[in-house]
């Protein structure tokens, strides 16, 4: 499947919001906006901007969530779909399927630095399910199952690494990790209130995709 192999700097910068998309580096002076480039890539990046139409304002929320999770337009929309038929709000309902996705629950356990990383380990068949490996970072975990790291894996430098930084920044809330075990899994589902480093209006992109 075709997937995005540019700059990643260049997506943050698109959006002028960071969407965390280098894992370490997006918070340390190397991070493009910290040094005072928050502004579109491009020859004339300084100049975009006046008004913007709803649609515009729509396509923009729904580019970022996109970039954040690292999905095509075919994945997305599939977890739009999925999100709308649940019951409760379709944006909420829409962050949670996201949130979901096993490469995102590696990722925030700590087991990796980016998603990007994360979708990495989990195709290379690095992680298990309640005891079975499970290579497709689209699985959706529910709640109370175990993901585990294989203990092949579990002297990889880099996701040991990957695990002390994440300590020093601290676990979601509604995850639970056994650092010595290398284990963790979905105590709740995450509210709306939890994801304050999702910096989108869910609800215009719910709008975009009614029409």
């Amino acid at each position: 499947m075709a997937r995005y192999s540019g700059s990643l700097c260049r997506l943050c910068r698109r959006e002028r919001v960071k969407l965390f998309l280098k894992g370490e580096r997006c918070y340390t002076p190397k991070c493009p906006f910290e040094r005072g480039r928050g502004y579109p890539p491009g020859q004339h990046g300084k100049m975009r901007g006046g008004k913007i139409t709803d649609y515009g304002m729509q396509l923009r929320e729904k580019q970022k969530l996109k970039r954040i999770y690292g999905l095509v337009e075919k994945q997305f929309r599939n977890c739009f779909y999925k999100a709308e038929r649940m019951k409760g709000i379709t944006g909420e309902n829409l962050l949670v399927t996201l949130e979901r996705r096993l490469d995102n629950v590696v990722f925030r356990l700590g087991f990796a630095t980016s998603r990007q990383a994360a979708r990495q380990l989990v195709a290379h068949r690095h992680f298990k399910v309640n005891g079975k490996i499970v290579d497709r970072p689209s699985f959706l975990a529910k709640v109370g199952e175990l993901v585990e790291l294989k203990e092949k894996s579990r002297s990889n430098t880099h996701i040991q690494e990957a695990l002390g930084l994440a300590q020093q920044r601290g676990l979601a809330p509604w995850l639970e990790l056994d650092a010595q075990n290398f284990r963790g899994k979905i105590v709740t589902l995450p509210t709306r209130e939890q994801l304050t480093d999702i910096v989108v209006k869910e609800q215009l992109v719910v709008e975009l995709y009614s029409k």
